[in-house]
């Protein structure tokens, strides 16, 4: 399954808070070094995991999903279950990333 990109609020809130899945929300910014760096390992995990929902939002052009999870950097890794957060990781980590996405598992 794809990284889907979350284009508005109203996206994010149907298909991040509103689910009951496992999902993992990429943070980032185009203009970012380390987080065109990590992109690819999201493509991958969301090979690796299929279990796990992967989606990607663009701080810059959605600014109001970035404020309502609290982003103060970028890449910031959010895990979700439930629609609630589990925690997040900030910084381009690819263990700590993969760790939080095993132990939404």
């Amino acid at each position: 399954m794809p990284v889907i990109e979350i284009t508005s609020k109203a996206e994010f809130l149907e298909n991040i808070l509103g689910s009951q899945d496992a999902i993992i929300l990429d943070c980032f910014a185009e203009e970012c070094g380390p987080c065109q760096a990590i992109a690819p390992k999201m493509e991958e995990w969301s090979t690796v995991y299929p279990q796990v929902k992967f989606y990607k939002v663009e701080v810059n052009k959605v600014p109001d999903v970035a404020q309502e999870v609290g982003v103060r950097a970028m890449p910031t890794f959010m895990l979700f279950k439930n629609g609630e957060k589990i925690t997040e990781i900030v910084g381009a980590h690819p263990v700590s990333v993969e760790a939080g996405i095993k132990s939404l598992l």
